[in-house]
């Protein structure tokens, strides 16, 4: 099996004097370099490598700043969710992170061993939550739908290792 990895001298030596954001994404490409996977413990905080990690892969694809924000919660929510409600805090578990680019989108998998969303939840109410007659919480769903151009909750096979697919394009289509 071919690794996809490209050693970390390749992006920041000297010797290729690396002008963009766009070069340095070209150079990746060129070896062959168009996935990144994550492996994270269970553990709430952790959520934030995952963020750092797709910010950085949006940056180099030359998301802009505006965009590179609404991946980050979404990214940082899915794993949140991941870890709590999939794999429920147990440590022992582990979230994978995957992300995934072509010329013009960056797809993201947040997988965890849980049995997956049996149903949508209800969208929420965002005044009743404002003014503390409803929980605050139960909001991630609703929050990574609004951020990103796509998003999907798969139900693995045998009801584990699940996962929520993101897709955010590099130039953000308008809903007419």
């Amino acid at each position: 099996m071919q690794s996809n990895a490209v050693p970390v001298d390749t992006l920041y030596s000297e010797k290729h004097s690396i002008q963009s954001a766009k070069e340095q994404m070209d150079l990746m490409n060129s070896a062959s370099a168009s996935t990144v996977e994550v492996k994270l413990p269970s553990r709430m905080g952790y959520e934030k490598v995952a963020m750092t990690t797709a910010a950085s892969v949006a940056k180099l694809m030359g998301f802009g700043e505006d965009r590179i924000e609404d991946l980050k919660t979404a990214v940082a929510e899915a794993c949140i969710n991941a870890i709590e409600h999939g794999n429920r805090l147990n440590d022992k578990l582990s979230v994978g992170v995957v992300l995934s680019t072509d010329e013009d989108s960056l797809e993201i998998k947040v997988i965890d061993d849980g049995i997956g969303l049996q149903k949508q939840p209800a969208l929420p109410n965002i005044d009743r939550k404002m003014h503390g007659e409803e929980d605050t919480r139960g909001m991630g769903m609703f929050l990574i739908q609004a951020l990103v151009d796509e998003a999907e909750w798969v139900v693995g096979t045998s009801g584990s290792s699940s996962y929520v697919r993101l897709l955010i394009r590099l130039h953000k289509q308008e809903i007419q």
